[in-house]
């Protein structure tokens, strides 16, 4: 996905445009006036001459008003005359070729006229950069990674100046499409580095930054791919950038940071969908603060981002178990123990009944829990209706169900001592029970 979105969107990245001819008289004696200051600091460039400008001009103006194929029969006629043209001039006029198909989209033949315009010598230098670098960003959309490196090394070849951030991302989109990541790296962050030593030039480009966390992600750096969504998110905050800021917090293991991002995140309104609030939900249970994680689960279902279904349920009564708000808890899981075919729920509802002396309902659950069955721990719902028994006096009934709960390894020990309890205490009952009636 990637790929392709960087092919397309190779100029608009760049914040470059594709070298065109000028649109008035005036615009081209600017033109010629540099041409010649060129030619007289480097080579001599003939002159661009009236006539064939007007031509030129006739075509270009076919071409802003959409008649492609008349302003190609235009410049059909000046080429059969190209050999009366000077190199100037027919540079010019190849230049006009791929303005109109750059235009028509048709960038395969903006892509070839572009390339003979460089093929004609003497021509200014700055009109040969301008073209040197459309080749460039043609090459790259024409996936032709290894055009865009020539190109670019023959713009720098004629530069005088420092070398520009915008060739660098041209060269590391370039090795990024031919997965040559440690490559694309480098020059990303030349590109970036270039740019962030001269801060009155603004910051870097947010795909920049895109690009560059694209990188290090095919590098297998989380930690860096962490460091480019840090400076994401604080020149450009967008919501994206801190949920995905906090998604790699948590993958560096940096859980308390993943928590802060992510809380911060939600306060500012970013966290919206039912899939990052069930996220947040997680990461305040895991961080032992279960009551917040329950009131982001029920907003979330309130508005309909989250199914009431058998996980968000189970979930939810598990946030408010550990918050120790059984009230809330049990009305919660009781529905999604219906949702529920095995009968693991049914069994912690027993739990919770017992807890809150809720007996009846506790040996309920705990019978519907063994009737269901697949539990981590059958002998414990046995446990619970022994308990739930004992508790309503129903000693011999208790025996009989701690007995049950001894058959398993897991509850064996903690049976047996229920048992010695409960028969202690039925004959201490059955004492008094004498006493009261003689």
């Amino acid at each position: 996905m990637l790929k392709r979105r960087l092919s397309a969107v190779a100029c608009a990245l760049l914040g470059a445009v594709i070298y065109v001819a000028p649109a008035s008289t005036d615009l081209l004696s600017g033109g010629v006036a540099l041409a010649q200051e060129a030619e007289r600091k480097t080579k001599r460039v003939p002159a661009l001459r009236g006539k064939v400008y007007e031509q030129l001009a006739r075509a270009q103006k076919l071409g802003d008003e959409g008649d492609v194929a008349g302003a190609i029969e235009i410049l059909d006629e000046v080429k059969d005359k190209s050999d009366s043209m000077n190199s100037y001039e027919r540079a010019m006029m190849y230049n006009f070729y791929g303005f109109v198909y750059y235009n028509a989209e048709d960038y395969t033949q903006a892509y070839e006229s572009f390339k003979l315009v460089v093929e004609q010598q003497p021509i200014p230098e700055s009109f040969e950069q301008g073209t040197l670098f459309s080749l460039a960003q043609l090459s790259l959309m024409q996936e032709k990674y290894d055009d865009v490196l020539i190109y670019i090394e023959r713009w720098e070849a004629l530069n005088n100046g420092k070398i520009p951030a915008k060739n660098y991302v041209l060269k590391a989109q370039a090795m990024y499409q031919k997965k040559s990541y440690q490559e694309a790296a480098g020059y990303i962050e030349q590109a970036i580095a270039t740019q962030e030593e001269n801060p009155d030039d603004g910051i870097a480009d947010e795909n920049w930054y895109i690009l560059q966390r694209a990188i290090y992600y095919e590098l297998k750096q989380p930690k860096k791919v962490t460091e480019v969504l840090v400076k994401l998110v604080r020149y450009y905050e967008k919501p994206k950038y801190w949920l995905q800021l906090g998604a790699m917090y948590g993958e560096i293991g940096e859980e308390k940071k993943q928590l802060a991002v992510m809380e911060a995140a939600y306060q500012q309104g970013y966290v919206e969908s039912g899939s990052d609030m069930f996220n947040l939900a997680q990461l305040y249970y895991y961080h032992q603060v279960p009551y917040k994680g329950a009131r982001i689960m029920e907003e979330a279902m309130e508005n309909g981002k989250l199914d009431r279904n058998l996980k968000n349920l189970r979930f939810l009564s598990q946030c408010y178990a550990a918050s120790r708000d059984s009230d809330k808890a049990i009305p919660v899981m009781q529905a999604a123990a219906e949702l529920s075919e095995d009968g693991e729920l049914n069994a912690q509802l027993a739990q919770l009944f017992l807890n809150t002396e809720q007996f009846d309902q506790a040996i309920e659950n705990a019978r519907i829990a063994l009737d269901k069955g697949d539990l981590r721990s059958p002998g414990t719902a046995h446990l619970v209706i022994g308990m739930s028994l004992y508790n309503q006096q129903q000693f011999a009934e208790a025996l009989n169900a701690l007995a049950e709960a001894e058959k398993f390894k897991g509850t064996s020990r903690m049976a047996k001592q229920w048992q010695r309890y409960v028969s202690s205490e039925k004959t201490s009952f059955e004492a008094l029970q004498a006493d009261l009636s003689s």
